[in-house]
């Protein structure tokens, strides 16, 4: 009985959560965070970014990852920083 329950509110989160940009470019709270956070500190790692919002760094690279093949961030090494079109973003809200 644990096991089936565990999988269903597993299954539960997984619908439940949602992604940082969604099919029409809005941005949820968390991409928006975590873009504030990229414009006050300047490039960061994902393991920066982990530490300082005390999330996973599998939920911060995953942010990372869509955010990047939106076009709202880019690499350089393993650094994060922000494009155009993500400063953009932040001076909208």
């Amino acid at each position: 009985m644990t096991g089936t329950y565990a999988r269903k509110n597993f299954r539960k989160r997984l619908t439940m959560s949602n992604g940082c940009v969604t099919p029409d470019g809005r941005l949820s709270d968390r991409a928006l965070m975590l873009l504030k956070l990229l414009k006050e500190r300047g490039k960061l790692t994902d393991t920066d970014i982990a530490e300082l919002t005390q999330r996973p760094l599998f939920q911060v690279r995953s942010s990372l990852r869509e955010l990047t093949n939106a076009g709202f961030l880019k690499q350089d090494g393993n650094y994060y920083l922000l494009t155009e079109k993500a400063e953009e973003a932040i001076l909208q809200t």
